[in-house]
């Protein structure tokens, strides 16, 4: 018989303050509120949260629970923050309530892979909160969270079969983190196999593992639904990782040109699609020169050859407008050191060329100190053809 599962005590009483509101931001009466904490994730009000999230630290203790609905999974390796609770809740959303006949569940797996860890990087460094990621996980939502040990997850010790993310793993993390995506990809096969989920949601923020699992799981006809959610950011633009408390308050300003740069990137394209609609609006007796200038984009008509040649959007000048922003920052005290700014294809992640219209990822990485980040964005283009 499969041990009993422990039952996490409810945590206190969240910190009451004001709320964040939208224009559809309604209560319904009876239903969980959204409220900050004093871990700043917004959980719901503990009167309205009635369940109880389980901690379970094997398969058979997974396995035994009885399932109705969805069950929707959130890997993570732990020390959880507001980009996990988004995903929590996302999970629920899918899932359904749990308490309602027919809801599924939500379950939550907490497990530092030391495969993913190369030599000479943060294993021993990366933070273990299990007790307070039980807490975040039951204020968004989670119905389980499952932590198994290293022995449960790789009985035997290291497995002999693993799986290779091929070319695309070598490609800009994979080139910087030899052997990183293949762990990676393994850990998420082995708890997709040991949490059997029908649905599986995972960050936009690591773009190129959300494309590698998705990879596998068309590759390998792995029967789960793969679900991306946006990257969460602080109010100044920083997307959130658990290594942002390794930085010092001036590395952390260092580190916001991470954000800022693919902003630039964006912003210039945004401009320049703009731009093109606008002058497609003139009337098409207008020379273009004279359509730009009509417009009072005397800077772009200076240049109307470049303009007219250029792909929409100018893959060209959206790094360039990127690089710029990083090029500073690496003349600020403490200063930012890049590993790589890449605008990508994100089916297989190679650089796109001039002339690329649809989608593409805007990718950075860099170092602030001793702590290394990564951030992306999407992007469109040719959305204004």
């Amino acid at each position: 018989m499969a041990p009993a599962a422990r039952a996490v005590p409810k945590p206190p009483t969240p910190r009451t303050g004001p709320r964040e509101t939208s224009d559809d931001d309604e209560t319904v009466p009876d239903e969980p509120v959204p409220e900050e904490t004093s871990d700043g994730v917004r959980g719901c009000r503990e009167r309205s949260c009635p369940m109880t999230t389980v901690l379970l630290s094997t398969a058979d203790e997974l396995h035994a629970r009885v399932r109705t609905g969805r069950r929707v999974v959130v890997m993570t390796m732990g020390a959880l923050h507001e980009g996990h609770a988004t995903l929590i809740r996302t999970a629920r959303e899918i899932a359904g309530d749990g308490e309602v006949a027919g809801g599924g569940e939500v379950v939550v797996t907490v497990f530092v892979n030391p495969l993913q860890f190369g030599a000479g990087e943060d294993l021993d460094r990366y933070p273990r909160t299990l007790d307070a990621d039980i807490k975040i996980a039951e204020q968004a939502g989670a119905d389980a969270v499952f932590a198994p040990s290293a022995d449960e997850v790789y009985p035997g010790g290291e497995p002999q079969v693993r799986i290779s993310a091929g070319p695309m793993g070598e490609r800009l993390e994979g080139s910087t983190r030899p052997g990183h995506f293949d762990g990676m990809l393994t850990v998420v096969a082995k708890l997709l196999h040991l949490t059997r989920p029908d649905v599986a949601l995972y960050g936009q923020k690591d773009a190129q593992q959300l494309a590698l699992i998705r990879r596998m799981v068309r590759d390998l006809n792995f029967g789960v639904e793969i679900v991306g959610v946006p990257t969460v950011r602080e109010a100044d633009g920083l997307a959130l990782s658990s290594r942002n408390r390794y930085l010092s308050a001036t590395e952390r300003r260092t580190a916001l040109a991470l954000s800022q740069a693919l902003f630039a990137g964006s912003d210039r394209l945004a401009a320049q699609e703009a731009l093109r609609a606008r002058a497609r609006e003139l009337p098409a007796t207008h020379a273009r020169g004279d359509a730009l200038s009509a417009i009072g984009e005397s800077r772009a008509a200076a240049d109307t050859h470049a303009v007219a040649k250029a792909a929409p959007g100018g893959p060209a000048a959206v790094r360039a407008a990127a690089r710029l922003v990083l090029d500073d920052a690496a003349r600020l005290s403490p200063p930012l050191a890049l590993d790589y700014l890449a605008l990508v294809d994100p089916a297989d992640f190679t650089e796109i060329p001039d002339g690329h219209t649809g989608e593409a990822v805007l990718a950075v990485a860099a170092r602030v100190g001793t702590t290394r980040l990564i951030d992306n964005i999407p992007l469109t283009f040719g959305a204004a053809s």
